[in-house]
């Protein structure tokens, strides 16, 4: 998105609901997709009250209007199961009705309470903070297994369609328009040999064993809000991508990240493997989270999630690589090719331990 000026989201502000004298709106966090803005109030005593406000990157979200209509069913939805308010992210409503103003230059925009006294973190800090992120998801996922997932907007179609994604790198790689293939032929049969696997949920889902379910798709640790004294989950945030989906792809996102000894981007493969520790903190955090919500048979699937989530990230990296670094941005010209092969090191590494992975998830599913 452009640079969004001082003016126009000052006219943002304006349009929505918010309690007190505007004060101050300062660019806040380091999020890739839309534009975000913290905005100070002072009500009638002299306090602070804070909110997040955000453009909506329609470039990436063509609909915005499905995407607020997504997130306001899920949180009301959120907010009759929980009586903490720290515990659901809250629009504020816009003057003129719903949660979205559109400006005149065709920018969409919505605004959330701010919640305080809570911490959002980049990397964790201790296995503690990585379990937490792992209560959160799961407990998403247990407060929403009675929500019907199937009448949400599909806000990025075929988001997490790993067959899709497989059937578009191929062509990708046929038709090879900026001459790469023949440097990456390595990573191109290693992606071919698995042509069997990445159906694998999809197959699953069609034989009735893994159920489809709300899913938030960009299961991070910064997108989970930890309370600043107890460090423990409060809730889940960045509620853009939720999607009917499968709980073992949020789950196998967040071990793709969450548990690679190195950076999304290492170009040193020696350095890059999964912690097994992790895996298992992750799990149990998960399941606990659930409550007893995920079948059994869908729990065993969790490997399954998180090679397919870090084989489908792999091939999509390698897929913009092909087609021109159209997608992702890029540091340098070989950056979706490093991190490719991140993702395809970090997926030998899987399978190399799955035999470990399947007896942890098999424990915890007792």
């Amino acid at each position: 998105m452009k640079n969004i000026t001082l003016e126009r989201h000052l006219n943002a502000v304006r349009q929505f609901d918010i309690c007190g004298e505007f004060v101050k709106c300062t660019p806040y966090g380091n999020g890739h997709i839309n534009n975000t803005f913290l905005v100070r109030c002072e009500d009638k005593n002299g306090k602070t009250v804070r909110y997040i406000l955000q453009a909506i990157n329609t470039v990436v979200f063509k609909e915005p209007e499905n995407v607020i209509s997504n997130i306001e069913r899920v949180t009301e939805f959120l907010k009759l199961k929980s009586g903490d308010p720290r515990r659901v992210l809250s629009l504020v409503p816009a003057k003129r009705g719903g949660h979205i103003y559109k400006d005149a230059d065709g920018y969409f925009w919505r605004m959330y309470d701010f919640i305080e006294d809570a911490v959002c973190l980049e990397r964790p800090e201790s296995e503690s903070d990585f379990y937490q992120s792992a209560v959160a998801f799961g407990r998403f996922q247990r407060d929403l297994s009675d929500f019907p997932a199937e009448e949400l907007y599909e806000t990025i179609p075929d988001f997490h369609n790993t067959p899709k994604r497989y059937r578009d790198f191929l062509a990708a790689a046929d038709a090879d328009i900026c001459g790469r293939a023949a440097g990456v032929l390595k990573e191109i049969e290693f992606i071919k040999e698995r042509a069997d696997f990445y159906s694998v949920l999809y197959d699953a889902n069609k034989d009735g064993i893994l159920p489809l379910r709300v899913t938030h798709n960009d299961t991070k640790l910064n997108n989970v809000m930890l309370d600043g004294a107890s460090r423990t989950a409060l809730c889940v945030i960045d509620l853009d991508t939720i999607m009917p989906g499968f709980s073992v792809t949020d789950f196998g996102d967040s071990i793709r990240f969450g548990a690679n000894t190195a950076a999304e981007d290492e170009p040193d493969l020696g350095k890059v493997s999964m912690d097994l520790a992790l895996f298992d903190v992750y799990a149990k955090g998960y399941l606990d989270g659930c409550g007893g919500k995920m079948r059994h048979e869908e729990i065993m699937l969790m490997p399954e999630g998180a090679k397919m989530m870090t084989l489908e990230c792999g091939m999509r990296f390698l897929t913009d690589y092909l087609q021109g670094d159209t997608y992702f941005k890029t540091k340098y010209p070989e950056h979706n090719l490093v991190r490719c092969r991140t993702q395809l090191k970090l997926a030998t590494d899987m399978e190399r331990h799955w035999d470990e992975m399947k007896r942890i998830v098999a424990n915890y599913a007792k």
